[in-house]
């Protein structure tokens, strides 16, 4: 049994206000066997694309290669944009070395939740998937339930758009330690409402649901070179 477990740590900046939230990067990531196009990085695999479609989005010349210039780019475009990125699994263990959801077992989450509460200015909360089986707003769901909290349907369009509201009854420690002012949150007496946007999945597994969508097919019909690439970035443009 393999233990997959998450090579990097949240990456958070004290104004995030978008979290990326995703599962695990692929196994090879964990035990540093990159490929010449891999990023050292969050969503670092050549083969995910995630940085390809925020690279057109943004008009971007990112490199992909294994050097701290290509890691530096992305961590620049995260703090400028003020997004962050905080996967929802911390390990998992795996009969079979690939990188399915669904081939994990015995998996840890991480407490998303705490990490929303020490940092007042995130807003929303970006899936990079959607509610199938070990995918991570499914995680999610049950993770709050955990807080007793729930997810509330805002937009059933894909991509389906939820929220729920955070209570604070505290001063978080970071606020604490920081001094960040009443002003920003800090004080944990009132009530947020943070939302989740499930977007597409950036993987390439997710061509095939995207290929079934009624409004891909509509697109693809008026323009045969319309693809899924395009499908996500004009998904993602509005949210990354």
């Amino acid at each position: 049994m393999f233990l997959h477990q998450h090579p990097y740590q949240p990456f958070i900046q004290r104004d995030t206000k978008k979290l990326i939230v995703g599962t695990l990067p692929p196994p090879r990531f964990s035990v540093g066997e990159l490929l010449e196009k891999d990023v050292n990085f969050c969503y670092g695999s050549y083969y995910n694309s995630l940085w390809l479609y925020i690279a057109k989005i943004h008009d971007l010349n990112l490199r992909y290669d294994n050097s701290q210039e290509a890691i530096d780019e992305r961590k620049a475009f995260l703090i400028k944009h003020q997004i962050g990125v905080c996967d929802i699994v911390a390990s998992a263990e795996r009969e079979k070395i690939d990188a399915s959801d669904l081939g994990m077992q015995n998996i840890q989450l991480r407490n998303v939740i705490d990490y929303i509460k020490k940092h007042p200015s995130i807003e929303t909360l970006l899936f990079i998937g959607g509610n199938s089986k070990n995918g991570p707003e499914y995680f999610f769901r049950k993770h709050i339930k955990e807080h007793n909290l729930k997810l509330e349907l805002v937009s059933n369009e894909v991509p389906r758009i939820h929220q729920f509201a955070l209570c604070h009854s505290e001063r978080s420690e970071e606020s604490k330690n920081n001094e960040i002012p009443p002003s920003l949150g800090s004080f944990r007496n009132d009530k947020r409402i943070i939302k989740t946007v499930s977007l597409t999945s950036s993987s390439g597994s997710a061509n095939r649901a995207i290929g079934s969508m009624p409004l891909y097919k509509q697109l693809k019909a008026s323009n045969a070179e319309f693809n899924t690439f395009d499908f996500r970035v004009m998904q993602y443009r509005e949210y990354l």
